[in-house]
């Protein structure tokens, strides 16, 4: 029983990669490059076999779509899981989508979302195959490049892989934030040299060291895009953004109630 499981799961990948190399070759990926004409520097960064982690700033939710059509190599992602759980046609083709296009769901067998997306990061890696992840955790909302978490710190320190800082420019003209599509312009994706971190092995469970990582990978990414680098995590930019946004609404409001009143 458990190589029929084997058997299955090899089966459902080879099909997954089928898929995907159609979406990219024939299907999706030409039509966005000859639309978007999107350009690449520093491919000879990307080994043509073996792990690597990828390391990208996070614009726009296009980045995805970009990053992987500008190298000759599959990149996974991580999804949450209910992309791939969903009943109905609807839930069936998501997953067939997101399957196909690299994307692998968190496994959640570890309690949560953080240390799921670890293990399945690992897995990918240990397939000897690319790994995308944005460090920030979520889109800019600002076009600023914002504080990366230290998961990539701890992966790369567990699995002995190096990371390729990746920079995405241009993506957030075509899909801005808060809205599906904006203007065509040609994105730009570079690719920064290798980062080793060997000098570090064993000392995954010191904080200060993973910090230490981080913001040197971040540092890099910021050198690549030119962005603007924020010394806060983009989640909560986001909400002090919302909250600064509601009391300017409540203002505006209160005075119009003035302006009426006298």
């Amino acid at each position: 029983m458990e190589a029929l499981g084997f058997a299955a799961g090899k089966s459902k990948r080879k099909v997954g990669r089928l898929f995907y190399w159609f979406l990219k070759f024939i299907a999706l990926g030409p039509l966005l490059k000859l639309i978007f004409r999107p350009r690449a520097e520093g491919l000879e960064n990307v080994p043509p076999s073996g792990p690597a982690i990828l390391a990208s700033n996070h614009l726009s939710y296009a980045d995805w779509l970009f990053m992987p059509l500008v190298i000759p190599r599959m990149v996974r992602f991580v999804a949450k899981a209910e992309y791939f759980t969903s009943p109905g046609v609807k839930g069936w083709l998501q997953k067939t989508f997101f399957s196909g296009t690299g994307n692998i769901p968190i496994d959640r067998t570890s309690g949560d979302a953080a240390s799921g997306a670890l293990v399945s990061a690992k897995r990918v890696l240990a397939e000897e195959e690319l790994f995308g992840i944005y460090p920030e955790g979520t889109r800019s909302h600002d076009g600023r490049l914002y504080r990366g978490k230290t998961g990539i710190a701890r992966l790369t320190l567990e699995t002995g892989v190096p990371v390729i800082p990746v920079a995405v420019v241009g993506t957030d003209v075509v899909a801005p934030p808060g809205k599906k599509f904006g203007r065509i312009t040609r994105p730009t994706v570079r690719f920064g040299k290798p980062m080793d971190f060997s000098r570090y092995a064993g000392m995954e469970n010191d904080r200060f060291i993973l910090r230490s990582i981080t913001d040197e990978i971040m540092y890099e990414i910021m050198r690549l895009s030119g962005q603007e680098y924020v010394d806060m995590y983009a989640g909560r930019a986001k909400e002090e953004s919302r909250k600064a946004e509601r009391a300017e609404r409540a203002e505006r409001g209160e005075g119009d109630e003035r302006k009426i009143a006298s």
